[in-house]
């Protein structure tokens, strides 16, 4: 199982954003902390505000913050949304020489342990990663 740089962009993101929670933070100075594409990161700060994880405010003083409060993010709910054609192998289509892939039964247990998967992330939140912002390479909350 391997999450894509799109997921770690996005944790990376909100829990910049919930370190700051005092202000609006921006897209560059998250890239620049984190020393990552502010052109990637523009791309997840769109998805993030799409699905209601953040709130964009437009214009000269504007920015992100978050849409909830950090213990009401789910992680399992961000990763649904950050990786929508997660799946535990690269193709549960029928594959050549009639692999063990193509058995309903294999898929249906692949499938069970990717909900399980999904519903332990449930169980965190942001607020759980969010604890420590120091550990992810950001300074404590401005006061």
């Amino acid at each position: 199982m391997r999450l894509t740089q799109f997921s770690e962009y996005a944790l990376r993101l909100l829990i910049f954003a919930a370190a700051h929670p005092d202000r609006l933070v921006t897209v560059e100075e998250a890239a620049v902390s984190y020393g990552i594409s502010r052109t990637h990161l523009m791309k997840v700060a769109n998805l993030l505000v799409r699905q209601d994880f953040l709130k964009g405010v437009r214009g000269r003083s504007g920015g992100l913050t978050l849409a909830q409060r950090p213990e009401e993010i789910s992680l399992g709910a961000l990763i649904r949304a950050t990786e929508p054609a997660f799946s535990l192998v690269e193709c549960f289509g029928e594959a050549e020489g009639g692999s063990l892939l193509s058995l309903d039964r294999w898929r249906g247990i692949l499938s069970d342990a990717m909900e399980a998967f999904l519903a332990e992330l449930d169980r965190y939140s942001l607020r759980d990663l969010a604890a420590d912002p120091q550990r992810f390479g950001i300074g404590a909350p401005a006061a």
